[in-house]
């Protein structure tokens, strides 16, 4: 193999400063997730495992490495919501990631507005623009090809609900860059933000505008 190419299988370990998988498969988007235990304790936490998953109906879903306690609050309840994470609210964002006990209110540690849902008994996050309400659908502990079982569980669920702030459609259109949203990049401190000047089209092919 080219002395230009680092290869490693994982099983042995990557040899650098940092474990660049996280950096490849990236920037990801965060699935900032609130969701209430059975007791009535609210937990907002990120996640940077996330993405959309189907669209009829819409499902999304985040990985929980380690059984933490938006697994167990879902595993309880059957209900969370996603909460888009923002420039504006990325310092809330990553003090709502703090490791605190289960009966810590994140919203309140993290100076956020608790908001009332209409399909679900979960709050949303009253300063995001964007937000999903969300029935759980599975729950899928990960294993390895070997059959064996990892400390990681895929939740999915159905979105029932969603929260746009108006100033983001343009003549029915969502802006994504206009919200500037962050994502999760691969080193320790990395995120990256959206902006217009990223944005470039291009159409699939036969689906040209006439």
């Amino acid at each position: 193999m080219s002395a230009d190419v680092h290869f490693y299988e994982p099983k042995d370990g990557h040899g650098l400063a940092h474990d660049p998988f996280n950096a490849i498969v990236g920037p990801r988007p965060i699935g900032w997730i609130s969701s209430r235990a059975a007791n009535g304790t609210l937990n907002l936490a990120p996640y940077s495992f996330f993405n959309a998953f189907n669209y009829t109906p819409p499902i999304i879903g985040f990985s929980s490495v380690g059984a933490k306690d938006t697994l167990r609050n879902i595993e309880e309840t059957g209900e969370f919501c996603w909460n888009l994470a923002t420039r504006e609210l990325a310092v809330p964002m990553n003090q709502s990631c703090a490791a605190v006990p289960p009966e810590i209110n994140e919203f309140e540690l993290a100076g956020l507005t608790a908001v009332p849902s209409r399909q679900v008994q979960v709050p949303r996050v009253g300063e995001s623009p964007v937000s999903f309400e969300c029935r759980m659908s599975q729950i899928i502990r990960l294993q390895s090809a070997a059959g064996e079982p990892t400390n990681s569980w895929l939740v999915l669920g159905e979105v029932v609900g969603v929260y746009i702030a108006r100033h983001l459609l343009h003549d029915g259109v969502y802006d994504t860059a206009a919200a500037r949203p962050i994502l999760r990049g691969g080193g320790p401190a990395d995120y990256f933000e959206i902006r217009p000047e990223m944005l470039f089209q291009m159409y699939r092919p036969g689906q040209e505008p006439r």
